[in-house]
């Protein structure tokens, strides 16, 4: 996938495009890509997405902002894995907010990029002051001579899939919903980084998974598998919050102990996928009990993965 991060001046092959944040690239932005992949292969055009960095919402109010279900590397990742082609990465600043949808269209859709194909949200809004919208597209696509279409809401169980939705059910925990929404099991990727140790003066080393954004969507105790260590994933407990035992006013961190293991993974590119919330962080008294907690919180993971396995041999014995 090729990877640009601005509209050129002048476009070297023509596009079907879409455009949008793709946080999360959940079911509805998977739904998208499908129908832009379709589309690609019928006009025998790349297959390209226009997305925004920082968020638009991080940008005008960065502390009311949501977080993020996924770092723009993830984001980049993900949208691989799905087929797209080309990627245009547009820094969002006060120049870009200023565009108006007369010169979002003139200026980067037709001169930059050669739209031949748009798809684009029911609920997408685009130029100063979002004035742009489904109708305004489809004016412009008469007078310059480029497709426009439409994309419905995907709904899942009764459920719109949005990214706030999947934000919901993070922050209370429940990662089935999340997975339905998203398609896919809830990770976090990073690379591992040297934490304090402490994990490993406690009797569980600890991989510290470096975290892209300081509001992570979900906190607490967790069973999780990692990947990117050994041809499958890797069983583990994970803690994801402020540690409140042991730093006061401190950053979120990821830490995950993986069982039976015990190798130097510095600098490591991992994925952590969440399978199932236990609890939330709580502040022990001192480290002694929360190296007991911390003992209690391994054995109900390896009693979790104990389960899933059988019950997975079950199914596969049906």
């Amino acid at each position: 996938m090729r990877i640009l991060r601005s509209i050129p001046r002048v476009p070297d092959i023509p596009v079907a495009l879409t455009v949008g944040n793709f946080d999360g690239v959940h079911l509805g932005h998977q739904a998208m890509l499908a129908k832009l992949e379709q589309a690609a292969r019928r006009l025998r055009l790349p297959a390209c997405v226009m997305t925004f960095e920082p968020h638009p919402r991080e940008f005008f109010a960065p502390d009311q902002a949501p977080t993020r279900l996924t770092s723009l590397r993830e984001k980049l990742e993900l949208l691989a894995e799905l087929g797209v082609e080309r990627v245009h990465v547009c820094r969002f600043n006060y120049e870009f907010a200023r565009i108006t949808p007369e010169e979002f269209v003139a200026r980067i859709l037709i001169r930059g990029l050669a739209t031949r194909w748009l798809l684009v949200g029911d609920d997408f809004r685009f130029g100063a002051r979002r004035a742009g919208d489904f109708n305004f597209l489809k004016q412009a696509a008469a007078r310059h001579g480029f497709e426009v279409e439409g994309m419905s809401s995907v709904m899942r169980e009764g459920v719109r899939v949005s990214s706030t939705a999947i934000r919901e059910a993070l922050a209370r925990g429940d990662l089935a919903q999340a997975q339905k929404l998203l398609g896919r099991l809830y990770s976090i990727s990073g690379r591992v980084v040297r934490g304090d140790m402490l994990g490993r003066k406690l009797g569980f080393p600890t991989a510290n998974v470096q975290l892209r954004h300081n509001r992570p969507p979900l906190a607490g105790i967790f069973a999780v598998q990692v990947r990117g260590l050994e041809s499958g994933p890797l069983p583990g407990v994970a803690s994801l919050g402020m540690r409140p035992t042991v730093i006061r006013d401190g950053q979120p961190t990821l830490e995950v102990h993986l069982f039976g293991f015990d190798r130097d993974i510095y600098g490591e590119h991992v994925r952590v996928e969440f399978l199932h919330k236990f609890r939330d962080e709580q502040k022990y008294a001192d480290l002694e009990t929360l190296k007991r907690q911390i003992a209690r919180d391994v054995e109900d993971a390896e009693a979790f993965f104990s389960r899933r396995g059988a019950k997975d041999a079950k199914a596969i014995i049906c």
